[in-house]
């Protein structure tokens, strides 16, 4: 059986990664997100006719989303930034914070969305993109999703758009593979690492499309 983790194995590697090892965890970002960037465009056949979404939430996942976003936009291919957050409250502190100024300073549009009508307004603009980017919640959720990003995840399915998880599809149980209320149907995961135990378990199948797995600088003494 393919090698995965739990979310409090993958929790205590990005731990030993960062304090025992004294990498950055900026750079584990960066290095996440310019990955999953290379992904997208294998699923690219003409770049200036695309129209890419990230979807991002509050917390390091949305910061990977950020970086995305980021070099996609450095690739010419037209992207914008749906924040399912304030702005305001990411830029209070750390990585995300710091991969949220970068944008705005591009001037790469970043539209904040905190509510139910927020989040039906996005879905209808959401049908003029051709790939949507899911960086909404990472590995760490196990909680029922709920609103608005039930709504959101629910109508993000029904568009049956080509969308690229970021480490996991947002509202699946990275132990158990259960969906939790509502979850995010992938064509692609590009997970980061190690692959997650819940994609093997439960309903992760039926989620996760093919299942990417994407060096981001982790020690190898640390993998094996």
């Amino acid at each position: 059986m393919t090698k995965s983790l739990t979310r409090e194995e993958m929790r205590e590697l990005d731990r030993k990664a960062i304090e025992e090892y004294q990498i950055p965890g900026i750079l584990l970002m960066e290095n996440a997100g310019r990955n999953v960037a290379e992904e997208v465009v294998k699923e690219i056949d003409y770049p200036q006719k695309e129209k890419i979404a990230v979807l991002c939430g509050k917390g390091n996942n949305g910061g990977d989303g950020f970086v995305i976003a980021r070099h996609l936009y450095n690739k010419g291919i037209p992207v914008e930034v749906f924040l399912f957050a304030k702005i305001t409250d990411i830029l209070t502190d750390g990585d995300a914070s710091t991969n949220l100024r970068i944008l705005l300073k591009m001037k790469i549009p970043v539209k904040e969305c905190i509510d139910l009508q927020g989040v039906n307004d996005v879905l209808d603009d959401l049908g003029k993109y051709t790939i949507l980017i899911d960086a909404l919640f990472g590995t760490g959720i196990s909680g029922v999703v709920r609103e608005p990003f039930k709504t959101l995840i629910g109508g993000v399915d029904a568009l049956n758009k080509t969308v690229i998880a970021v480490d996991i599809p947002s509202g699946l149980d990275c132990n158990t593979g259960k969906v939790l209320g509502t979850a995010i149907k992938a064509k692609k995961t590009v997970t980061f690492a190690v692959a997650k135990q819940g994609f093997y378990l439960g309903e992760g199948s039926n989620y996760t499309g093919e299942i990417v797995v994407t060096d981001i600088s982790i020690p190898r003494d640390l993998l094996s």
